[in-house]
C-alpha cells in the first residue's frame, strides 16, 4: 500500500488493534504488547475513550449541534461519528481529517459517496491548509456551530508544537455556540507507569506527551468549560468513580461565546 510503512509502529494502527480491529501489523502489535507491560489497562481505556468519543457526539447532536469537525480522525471502527450523528441527525455533516494514508483509504471506503460526510488527508497542525479547505469552509459557513473534536490526539503533539495554538486556530474560525471535545492522556495517576506506557511511541509514528489535568484545562482557553469540567472520560458526562487507569485519559467540552 502506497504511503505505508507497515515497519515502524503507527499511533493509529496501534489505537485499531487495541479496539479489536484488524488494520494493523505486527510492528504495531508488538507495540501494544510493550504498552500492556506498563499498563494493563490500555486495551480498556482505549475503548473507554472511544465510548466517550460516541458519547460526546450523541450528547452534542442531540443539543442541535449538526456539523462536526474531526482531527485526526483514526482508523474507522464501530460507531464512527457520522454513524452517531446521523442517528441523530439526519442532516448532520461531518469532516473528517488525518494524516495516515491508510486512514484516509479506509475512511473514503467507509462513507463512499455520500454527501454530507467528506474525509481531507492533512495534518492537524497545518491548520490554514485544512480552514481552507472546500469541505471545512462549507460547514463553517453555514454559520451554524461546529463541534471541533480532538479526541486522543493533541497528547501526540510535543510542546514545541503548541497543542494549544492549534486547538485556538481551529476554534477562532468557528461560529459562536460551537463546541470543543478535547480527550488527552496524563500521568497524574500511577505516573512511572504511565511514563513507561507513553515511552513506547518514542519509537512510533508520534511520540506521547501526557500532560497534567491542569494543563489539559488550559487547552480550553476561550472557550467555557462545560460541567462536569475535565475528568477522567469514564466519568463524562456523569461521575461514575471508575479508579484505576481509567483516570489515565481524561476529557470534556467546551462552548465557544
Amino acid at each position: 500500500m502506497s504511503g505505508v510503512d507497515g515497519t515502524r509502529p503507527n499511533v493509529a494502527r496501534m489505537y485499531d488493534y487495541y479496539l479489536g480491529g484488524k488494520d494493523n501489523f505486527a510492528a504495531d502489535r508488538a507495540a501494544v504488547a510493550e504498552v500492556l507491560k506498563a499498563a494493563p489497562e490500555a486495551a480498556a481505556l482505549a475503548r473507554a475513550n472511544r465510548a466517550f468519543l460516541g458519547r460526546a457526539v450523541r450528547w452534542l447532536a442531540g443539543r442541535g449541534v449538526g456539523r462536526f469537525l474531526d482531527l485526526g480522525a483514526g482508523l474507522p471502527t464501530q460507531e464512527n461519528v457520522h454513524q452517531v450523528a446521523l442517528d441523530v441527525r439526519p442532516d448532520a455533516r461531518v469532516v473528517y481529517v488525518d494524516n495516515d494514508p491508510m486512514v484516509t483509504m479506509h475512511a473514503q471506503a467507509l462513507i463512499g459517496a455520500s454527501e454530507q460526510v467528506g474525509i481531507i488527508n492533512a495534518d492537524m497542525r497545518d491548520t490554514a491548509e485544512i480552514l481552507a479547505d472546500p469541505l471545512v469552509r462549507e460547514i463553517v459557513a453555514a454559520g451554524e456551530p461546529v463541534a471541533v473534536l480532538f479526541v486522543s490526539v493533541l497528547h501526540f503533539l510535543t510542546d514545541e508544537e503548541r497543542p494549544g495554538e492549534v486547538v485556538r486556530a481551529f476554534m477562532d474560525a468557528m461560529p459562536p455556540g460551537s463546541h470543543l471535545v478535547i480527550s488527552h492522556a496524563t500521568a497524574d495517576v500511577r505516573p512511572d507507569d504511565a511514563h513507561k506506557a507513553a515511552s513506547v511511541y518514542n519509537r512510533a509514528s508520534a511520540p506521547m506527551v501526557t500532560r497534567s489535568k491542569e494543563r489539559i484545562e488550559a487547552l480550553f482557553r476561550g472557550a467555557e468549560l462545560l460541567e462536569p469540567g475535565v475528568v477522567p472520560v469514564m466519568d463524562w458526562p456523569t461521575r461514575q468513580g471508575i479508579l484505576g487507569g481509567h483516570q489515565w485519559i481524561l476529557g470534556g467540552i467546551g462552548r465557544k461565546p
